[in-house]
């Protein structure tokens, strides 16, 4: 775990450096550009310092490359609910499923109904492949190590409270002029604590500092990245001090 905080920083500078390139040239060759900030949102690649990151500490872990599937291509596992879903990154061996993620990062200025979306798309991919480990769709795997990073813009609109539709019924007291940022490290939190997901990690970055040095910061000790990356590793380590060698 040497060099962490280095190894976040870094890919927290290579999203921001993406997203500003991408934001730039999208549209160039066409001479069509996507409004206000769809423009980098479409490009794509910005989480890839972070999963070069999870990979280099799993094989550091004694986890071997063929083993870590990420990128575009081999991604895809079945569902229950649907057929098949896209991961991040993948951690198969031997016929069996290991562990899966999956990133995502929120940027403002907008974040009301974006936020409501990731919360129905972790919970619902959770259920998803839980239901689908259930019915047997991974066979001879025990349950796999399933994990959700997030990497959200410090912003105003982050940053301050929110008011809350009450038209009926009053929400959660936890929530009340919650701001995003803290709504997104409660329902994290939660999603850890029900165990629909085994670890989960909340960054978040603004985009002047990211961009220039890739700063950083953490809310919630509890879903740092370095627990994030220590209850990956506990899953691999024991899976390739266990693992029939040929």
């Amino acid at each position: 775990m040497s060099r962490l905080d280095d190894r976040v920083r870094m890919a927290v500078k290579h999203f921001w450096t993406t997203r500003a390139t991408q934001s730039k040239k999208q549209g160039q060759a066409s001479g069509v550009r996507d409004a206000g900030e769809r423009a980098a949102a479409t490009g794509g690649a910005q989480l890839d310092g972070f999963v070069r990151v999870i990979c280099a500490l799993l094989r550091e872990g004694g986890i071997p490359d063929p083993v870590v599937f990420a990128g575009r291509s081999k991604i895809e596992l079945p569902g229950w609910f649907r057929p098949e879903k896209k991961w991040d990154l993948l951690l198969v061996a031997d016929g069996k499923l290991i562990a899966t993620l999956e990133l995502k990062s929120h940027i403002g200025p907008s974040f009301g109904n974006n936020y409501n979306n990731r919360a129905e798309e972790a919970v619902g991919n959770a259920h998803d492949i839980k239901a689908a480990y259930r019915e047997g769709a991974f066979q001879t795997s025990i349950r796999p190590w399933v994990g959700y990073l997030m990497l959200l813009e410090e912003h105003p609109a982050s940053t301050r409270p929110v008011r809350n539709a009450e038209p009926h019924f009053p929400v959660f007291e936890e929530f009340r002029r919650a701001s995003y940022v803290k709504r997104y490290e409660m329902t994290l939190t939660k999603l850890v604590r029900e165990q629909l997901y085994d670890a989960a990690c909340l960054i978040t970055s603004r985009a002047d500092a990211g961009l220039a040095r890739g700063d950083y910061s953490e809310p919630s000790a509890e879903l740092g990245f370095q627990n994030f990356a220590e209850s990956l590793l506990a899953r691999a380590i024991a899976y390739s001090r266990t693992r029939p060698r040929s």
